[in-house]
């Protein structure tokens, strides 16, 4: 099972590494995308917020981005707390804590990001 995770982990932090490549590039690298493509050159520009809010690829896009984001940083935080407090109970207490509060982040965020790309459809 523990192999399992671990391919996870490694799966989740290279989409972590793809998704937020193209973050970055779409919200920090305007002006070298611009000449090569149509990306705003204003990004945080309300305007150009709510456009990308409107689209489903960009939701889905934020919702994966923030799973795979907290999957790789709580399986890691796991990891290096299990080490410090060894034990079979100390064990599942900090499983157990990392997955309510990992689940509590992924709802909250995901609700968000659908709340604001629902609200952004209404004209």
């Amino acid at each position: 099972m523990r192999s399992r995770y671990w391919f996870l982990n490694l799966l989740a932090g290279l989409a972590v590494l793809v998704l937020l490549s193209w973050h970055m590039a779409v919200m920090h690298l305007e002006d070298l995308l611009g000449v090569v493509s149509s990306v705003s050159a204003a990004p945080l520009a309300w305007a150009q917020v709510v456009e990308r809010g409107r689209s489903a690829a960009y939701a889905v896009t934020y919702v994966l981005l923030l799973g795979t984001a907290l999957f790789h940083g709580f399986y890691g935080l796991q990891t290096v707390l299990k080490e410090y407090w060894p034990g079979r109970t100390a064990g599942n207490l900090i499983t157990a804590g990392c997955w309510l509060a990992g689940g509590a982040l992924f709802s909250v965020g995901a609700y968000a990001t659908i709340a604001f790309h629902s609200a952004s459809l209404v004209p």
